[in-house]
């Protein structure tokens, strides 16, 4: 369970810096910008997107390989945008953290008057300091609409 404890001013930067990772990996994802993008992750980390999305995604040779293979075409957000709200990230050491964010995935290629939202899902990530900056180190998505593939948050 989350602490309750006031955070310290210390604390609150380093979720703020986190919070950053999260914001820059969809911005990067939606511009096509890959390098930027897998720069985000550790050496080894994993992407946890089960059998729909290829399985685990192992070290950044891997990640790339599959970020590029769910790109947009056409450029800079022509696939669609992912919309990160309502981030809890909690401290779990002096350089690690973990952390549930909720994803709209709005559509960017349909008709005008189409409904844009493609899906609802919570990102659950892992994240470790590495040479003084935050990198995600685990990520996978519990999908809540309109298909439901909800493991929860993350032990430990």
């Amino acid at each position: 369970m989350a602490s309750t404890a006031p955070l310290t001013v210390e604390e609150m930067l380093e979720i703020e810096a986190i919070k950053r990772v999260r914001i820059l990996y969809s911005h990067y994802f939606d511009m096509g910008d890959i390098d930027n993008l897998v720069d985000l992750f550790t050496d080894d980390a994993v992407c946890e997107f089960g059998p729909n999305y290829g399985g685990d995604w192992v070290g950044k040779e891997r990640i790339r390989a599959g970020y590029q293979e769910f790109e947009g075409e056409g450029g800079p957000f022509s696939g669609a945008m992912h919309a990160n709200t309502n981030p809890w990230i909690e401290l779990t050491g002096p350089d690690t953290a973990k952390g549930r964010w909720y994803l709209l995935d709005l559509s960017l290629s349909g008709p005008a008057d189409q409904n844009p939202l493609m899906l609802m899902g919570i990102y659950d990530d892992v994240y470790r300091k590495v040479e003084g900056e935050w990198k995600i180190v685990r990520t996978y998505i519990d999908f809540v609409w309109p298909n439901r593939d909800y493991r929860g948050p993350r032990e430990g």
